[in-house]
């Protein structure tokens, strides 16, 4: 089943077309990286995945893009959005309050005043980012408190507390170490069993060992969609050997 699916998608800055003609399906259960240079539209389409842009003035989009058939653009509320798609950025975020209070910040947004089912949900929330051992005797100390690697852990748990059907990742593991970054994408292997996950990476070898799909993006278009492997060992795109194979600019 896709949970999303994107048509014929356009996308201006003003007179600066940032995202051409890019259609791609983004199945349940799977991981979807996206790759390509700096500037060459991944980030402008993870954020058109949960109207990220609704609030740049001078932003023009055309195309559809259906979240389990339904039109983002349609009419559907940006809340009721963000709570099926869930963003972690590249820099972790945690907010300036404690542990507990970061994760329970979603649901008490989305109406949720129990405090047992607030620590069922944080509780729930930070195993399955793999941090509850870390963190479980610090939960009412400040988040900020927490390495890097875990404020990004913090920042995954946070966006699964509110129960999103999709995780949009922007270069979550680019500030990390690499112990770090490994943990992340366990993490992330785990998590596809229950989300689909759709991953901006410059890390090559990032793509190769989770993504199931991966989609080469180059000045604003997608050159080439599909399975990880072949996207990897037979492109069809000679722009997309170049890519892939490090001989490119």
């Amino acid at each position: 089943m896709n949970v999303f699916e994107i048509a014929q998608l356009n996308l201006w800055y003003g007179s600066f077309q940032a995202l051409k003609n890019v259609g791609l399906a983004a199945a349940d259960g799977e991981i979807t990286a996206l790759i390509g240079p700096s500037g060459c539209g991944k980030s402008t389409l993870l954020k058109v995945l949960n109207r990220m842009n609704d609030l740049e003035p001078e932003c023009r989009i055309t195309g559809s893009v259906l979240l389990r058939g339904e039109d983002i653009y349609g009419g559907m509320n940006v809340n009721e959005l963000r709570k099926r798609v869930g963003m972690v950025f590249q820099k972790p975020n945690p907010f300036p309050m404690s542990v507990y209070d970061n994760i329970a910040f979603g649901p008490r947004t989305h109406g949720v005043k129990s405090r047992l089912e607030l620590d069922e949900t944080v509780e729930m929330s930070l195993r399955q980012a793999a941090i509850w051992d870390e963190v479980k005797d610090r939960l009412r100390k400040s988040a900020l408190g927490l390495s890097g690697g875990q404020q990004q852990r913090l920042c995954i748990a946070r966006a699964l507390a509110v129960a999103p059907e999709v995780l949009l990742l922007d270069e979550p593991t680019s500030a990390l170490d690499p112990i770090s970054t490994g943990k992340i994408e366990e993490l992330l292997l785990e998590l596809k069993n229950n989300y689909s996950i759709i991953i901006v990476t410059h890390n090559m070898q990032q793509a190769t060992r989770i993504s199931d799909k991966t989609a080469f993006f180059l000045l604003g278009e997608m050159v080439e969609y599909g399975d990880t492997e072949k996207i990897f060992t037979l492109p069809r795109d000679k722009r997309t050997e170049d890519y892939v194979t490090g001989r490119f600019g």
